[in-house]
């Protein structure tokens, strides 16, 4: 896969292969925050998660940055996470969505987190330049409405656990190795989760004065039995 290196110095071109892709879900530092979005899922029939916070696998080829995601139905919808990646024992930050199925996201969360693609921006950032302000960077995410884009997600970082309590919990279960990206969790719905016809995402680093984002348009397919 391809991306860009941003860094004071300008931008590079590197090309990263990743075989495997983790999702932490319930990654909030805030545990009331954390609670919210817990109930946010809960009010759509989505059971609470066994243990926070949780390491999803996904098959490492639906990483991919995308213009235009399908998805079978109209109950899909995005979610804006801070990604990491390790390449040659570098880690890399960067954005994406873990996009999810919803209905499916009911009965099995690890089988709809499977369901759908996640786009990521294609630009990424060096952990090493961003890990002494990590938590003034922002994300935020905006969906499309029948009056244009509104904000849909927007809030520091620092509401989500710092990438290194969040890696030395996953040491627990398996090593964070080159080739690895993991999404690092999301913020609460403003308004409640909901889909939409594009969503677009990003974070933000106000001391450096920069910002990675993306976006995409979602495409229902029809359910025909």
């Amino acid at each position: 896969m391809k991306f860009f290196v941003e860094t004071t110095q300008g931008r590079t071109s590197l090309d990263i292969s990743i075989d495997t892709l983790i999702i932490a879900g319930w990654a909030g530092r805030d545990a009331v925050a954390m609670e919210h979005h817990i109930q946010e899922l809960e009010a759509l029939g989505i059971k609470r998660p066994a243990s926070t916070p949780i390491f999803y696998r996904v098959s490492a080829s639906r990483l991919a940055p995308a213009a235009v995601l399908q998805n079978p139905g109209p109950t899909s919808s995005g979610e804006v996470e801070y990604l990491l990646v390790k390449h040659a024992g570098v880690v890399y930050v960067g954005v994406a969505s873990d996009h999810t199925d919803r209905e499916v996201e009911k009965y099995g969360i690890t089988v709809s987190k499977q369901m759908c693609d996640k786009p990521c921006a294609d630009t990424l950032w060096r952990w090493d330049d961003v890990i002494a302000h990590w938590d003034k960077l922002e994300l935020r995410s905006r969906i499309k409405t029948e009056t244009g884009m509104q904000t849909y997600q927007s809030g520091p970082v620092s509401g989500l656990l710092n990438p290194q309590d969040l890696l030395q919990k996953l040491a627990a279960f398996e090593a964070f190795a080159d080739g690895t990206a993991m999404f690092g969790g999301t913020l609460a719905a403003i308004g409640g989760i909901r889909p939409s016809d594009r969503f677009e995402y990003e974070l933000h680093d106000p001391v450096l004065g920069r910002t990675i984002s993306a976006g995409y348009d979602i495409v229902s397919l029809p359910l025909r039995g």
